[in-house]
Order: C-alpha cells, then structure tokens, then sequence
C-alpha cells in the first residue's frame, strides 16, 4: 500500500463504517487513478471533496439527507439579508454627525464601516456578474474586514459601527459562505436588485434631518430585518413542508442565530445590564447574550440531527 493510498483510507473515515466497507475501495481506486503518478498526498480539492462527501452519507444515514439543502437555501436568504443590509448602512454612513453634537466622525463618513459596508456590497457583484465561487470569496473579504474593523478602530481612536450591528453581519456572512455552485440567473440578479431597493427605501424612510446613523435607526432597522427574515423564512418552510420538502425547516434552524443576532439589542435591553435612555448596550451584557444566542442556532440543528436519527431508528421496528 503507497502513502497516497493510505492517507486517502483515513480522508475515508468522513465516510460511515457500513459505507467504507461498501465503497471504501471503490472510492479510493477512482482517486488515485485520477492523481498524479508522482503525488503523495491528496489534493485539498480531494480531501475536501471526501469531506463533503462523508457528511452527506453521515446525514442520509441518520434521516438528515435534507440538511445540507437546507443550508444552501439558508445561504442565499442570508446573503440577500446581508447585501440588504450593507446597502442600508452604507447609505447612513454619508450622513455623520453634526459637529456640535460632539460625536467623533471620520470626514464626510460617520465611521470605518463605510469601507466595511462597501466590501458587504461585492459578493452581491460577484455572484451577479461571476459565480458562486468568487462570491464566496468576495464574502470571506468582507467578513475580514468586519473583523478588522474592531481592533483598527480601538487602536487608532477611530469611530466604528457598534457591536450590535457587526455581530449579525458576521453570522450571516458565515451562513451565506455555504451557497450552492449553481444558482438561477433571478436568483444571481436578485442580490444586486436588492441593495439598490433597499438603499432607495432608507433614503426614503429615513430622511438625513430626522436621524442620525448610529443612534435609534441602529436599533429599528435590525429589528426590522430580523422579523422580516423569521417571517420569509418560516413561510418558506410552511410551504415547502406541506409538498413534503423539509429544507425550509433546516433553514429556518440554520438563520436561528443570525436571527436572534439581528435582536441582540432588545435582548440585552431587556436585561439588567441595559443602559436605560439611549441606543447604547453595556458590553458584558451585550458579550453574554451574544455568546448565548451563538450556541442557539448549533445546537438546534444538533438536537434536531439527534431526533432524525432517533426515528429513522425507530422506523423498521414499526
């Protein structure tokens, strides 16, 4: 046995026992007629291919074979959510506060989200005039730089967007990094059709002499989205469920936490480490019920992977 060989058996064990033993050998000889004869280690295209594909088997065993479709209709929702978003913010960014109010700003922006909101835009971009692939890419750019954003801020002493509002962005960047390879053209022209709407529906609602970026705007327009994306998606899952498809329920299991994300702010208000009469949130209040609400939506689809399990077990004694 060659080390190639070898080390494409233990990529195997992604796969479960019953199916290694089925089409373990099967598999391995296809990989390594198709590598060079020169290789010694699998391709990360290999390895994750065998990844992937040992977690689809994994799932069909245990009942959960509508998972993964799930995610990937989670994934577009999310994108869309997150490209409105960005389309939202980046118009709010050009309007910093006045000087006397005394609020730092950064120029004619009110912060370094306005470059943050910007790189939220180009996956949207991407997808519609590339692929799913260098969408992906454009999104892991823009989840860098929301990252980036909080320490480049706090070491240089330059305003940034709130915590608040970078936490969900981050949890539906993560979620939209799973979008399908093949998506319908609609469905590609839907993102970039969307930033446009709704950065024309925050220029109309939200006029420049009425409010101000970060103040209760920060607090409405997640709150807003969130609701609007727990409706779309339970609708989504309703109607899917009654012609018997249960990726809608996956998905809605999957946007869990960016949900509940979108409405961090009422939960920390509500609790006893709010800051009373304003938009601002204490930050170990706000650090517990995001680490909270994180675990919410992993271990919702565990649970609920544990209980497909548990029935498919149950079915042939039946």
């Amino acid at each position: 046995m060659t080390d190639l060989e070898r080390r494409y058996l233990w990529l195997l064990r992604a796969y479960p026992a019953d199916y290694r033993r089925a089409r373990g050998a099967e598999i391995v000889g296809t990989y390594l007629d198709l590598a060079d004869p020169e290789r010694r280690w699998p391709s990360p295209a290999d390895a994750a291919d065998l990844a992937r594909g040992g977690v689809r088997q994994r799932l069909r065993a245990v009942g959960a074979a509508g998972l993964i479709p799930g995610v990937r209709l989670a994934a577009v929702l999310s994108l869309l959510t997150a490209t409105a978003l960005a389309a939202v913010w980046s118009v709010l960014e050009l309007r910093p506060p006045a000087p006397y109010w005394g609020i730092p700003a950064l120029g004619p922006v009110a912060t370094l989200g306005a470059g943050v909101w910007v790189g939220w835009l180009l996956p949207a971009l991407a997808l519609a005039v590339g692929s799913a692939r260098w969408a992906r890419r454009a999104i892991g750019l823009a989840l860098l730089l929301t990252v980036v954003a909080v320490p480049v801020a706090e070491l240089a002493g330059l305003p940034r967007p709130p915590l608040f509002i970078l936490l969900p962005q981050v949890a539906l960047g993560l979620v939209a990094l799973a979008l399908p390879d093949r998506l319908s053209m609609p469905v590609r022209l839907a993102q970039p059709l969307t930033a446009v709407g709704a950065a024309v529906a925050t220029e109309l609602l939200y006029p420049w002499e009425d409010h101000y970026y970060y103040g209760w705007t920060s607090i409405q327009i997640p709150q807003g989205v969130g609701l609007a994306l727990l409706a779309v998606t339970l609708l989504l899952a309703i109607g899917l469920l009654v012609g018997g498809d249960r990726r809608g329920l996956w998905a809605a299991l999957t946007l869990l936490t960016p949900i509940c994300l979108l409405r961090l702010h009422d939960l920390v208000a509500a609790g006893p480490t709010a800051l009373h009469g304003g938009p601002n949130v204490d930050r170990f209040g706000l650090a517990v019920a995001a680490t909270a609400v994180t675990l919410i939506g992993p271990a919702a689809l565990g649970g609920a992977v544990a209980l497909a399990g548990r029935a498919r077990r149950r079915t042939p004694a039946s």
